[in-house]
């Protein structure tokens, strides 16, 4: 029985890897992993092909607006893959008439940062601000991302109701879009996944394991799963920020969304109530009380996910890996302090932005708009296995991915979504609150470092942030 921390996942061949390659990967003794369902694309989950929808209809109106006919992007490839990209930018080329300069690459960020420095700023981006290269991060801290606000006061191509009444509910109003909390937009939500504990069904049934609820009820199901030699929990050792998805929801639910709200924007006191102390403390019993499988530490997302698979520990970017017969995923949400708690899901939501020093924006804002018609929603599933942050996108979506990623959207009959992202930091920062929430797991996980001392170096660096801000 393992969780696993994971955050993309495609199916069982490749789509529900897809969807889980950012699951953070937890073994359970039932297999529950933590599935971060953001951004790690995969191959077509179905062979059908989708229209090019309104393109061709709006190719006359749609070109004589934009002086400049030429627009450079800047890509990040991660699971998703480039299919969906290059398709994409080609109806775009052919709908406007314009040229698409495309760069892509897993490591994008390296690549561009020094054009950006020398002036040659892309006119739009998909990468995270949680990105390890820090690049949206650092452009955030230094103001240089445009204000879209506009955008998603407009209407979009295909709905001429306003763009943000298409998003999905409360996603806008978060730091991962409005990282000022000044009500600006500046960061539009590309994917939306669920991520959580994910765990393999048939080992469930074939023990007559329940969910657990509850953290006593999750550590009752881990002696359950000591009886069988199974460890019930694993995650990416050396990647330790997979662990988002069992925190900030398990803080969320024991201490109230509002205490969320506040870690993110840095509130003295927020990472140290007593409520979220006794969240640390359970994440730390984990492995004081041996629930945690041996060697955790040391690995990575897609070594945990194995382990999981083999009812050691789960699925992300694994169609190829080995797995238990049988083996069904499944995801639920982290556990609560009490029976009747109100449960959260925390959504992962990857982000696009345009740089403030972009030269063609306005070209730019209209790729923006494109990506979020209907035709954009489909092509992203059937290219790449993911669903689009919008409300509509999970039916539209429905013909084109594994019903194993349509399904795992069922774990939000179990709690609310919850988005969460860190404010931006006072330009010249020295200090990383997100950095010392996840660096200390490790230490934690170890027995170096006591609950205690680790909301001590968060509260330090929320203490020293609070202090740049004055």
């Amino acid at each position: 029985m393992y969780i696993s921390c994971f955050t993309h996942t495609k199916n069982p061949k490749k789509e529900v890897i897809n969807y889980m390659k950012k699951l953070v990967s937890m073994a359970l003794a039932l297999s529950l992993c933590l599935a971060m369902f953001a951004g790690c694309g995969g191959t077509p989950s179905s062979s059908s092909t989708v229209s090019s929808g309104p393109s061709s209809s709006s190719e006359d109106t749609s070109t004589s607006g934009f002086e400049n006919k030429e627009l450079n992007i800047a890509i990040f490839e991660g699971g998703y893959g480039p299919e969906y990209w290059e398709e994409i930018v080609d109806r775009f080329e052919e709908t406007y008439g314009v040229t698409v300069n495309m760069q892509i690459s897993p490591t994008i960020g390296d690549i561009i940062r020094p054009q950006i420095v020398a002036g040659n700023v892309p006119d739009f981006i998909s990468m995270n601000d949680n990105d390890t290269t820090g690049l949206i991060s650092s452009m955030i801290r230094e103001n240089a991302l445009l204000d879209i606000t506009d955008v998603f006061e407009g209407p979009g191509l295909e709905d001429t109701s306003p763009l943000k009444e298409q998003v999905l509910e409360g996603v806008l109003n978060t730091a991962k879009c409005s990282p000022y909390s000044d009500g600006k937009v500046y960061l539009a939500p590309f994917n939306a996944s669920p991520m959580g504990l994910v765990y393999n069904k048939t080992l469930f049934e074939e023990n007559g394991w329940e969910l657990p609820e509850t953290w006593d009820e999750f550590f009752a199901l881990g002696d359950k799963a000591k009886e069988k030699g199974i460890a019930l929990f694993t995650y990416a050792g050396i990647h330790p920020g997979y662990m988002e998805s069992l925190l900030w929801p398990a803080i969320a639910s024991a201490a109230g969304i509002d205490t969320t709200t506040d870690i993110s924007n840095y509130v003295e006191g927020s990472f140290s109530s007593p409520e979220v102390m006794e969240v640390l403390a359970n994440i730390q019993k984990i492995a004081a009380d041996g629930y945690l499988m041996e060697g955790t530490v040391a690995l990575n997302h897609t070594q945990s996910q194995t382990d999981m698979m083999m009812n050691k520990a789960l699925e992300g970017e694994m169609k190829d890996a080995p797995r238990a017969d049988g083996f069904e995923f499944g995801l639920t949400t982290a556990p609560s302090l009490n029976a009747g708690d109100q449960r959260y899901v925390m959504t992962s939501v990857e982000q696009f932005s345009i740089p403030a020093g972009a030269k063609n924006p306005e070209l730019a804002k209209e790729f923006l708009r494109f990506l979020y018609t209907e035709e954009s929603v489909k092509l992203f599933a059937e290219k790449a296995g993911g669903i689009y942050a919008l409300k509509n996108a999970t039916e539209w979506s429905k013909d084109y991915v594994t019903e194993g990623v349509y399904s795992m959207n069922d774990v939000y009959n179990m709690g609310d979504s919850m988005v969460f992202g860190f404010a931006a930091l006072p330009e010249g920062s020295k200090v990383t609150p997100r950095d010392e929430v996840f660096q200390s797991v490790a230490d934690v996980m170890n027995g170096a470092m006591t609950p205690e001392q680790w909301a001590e170096k968060v509260e330090a660096s929320f203490t020293e942030v609070s202090n740049m801000a004055k």
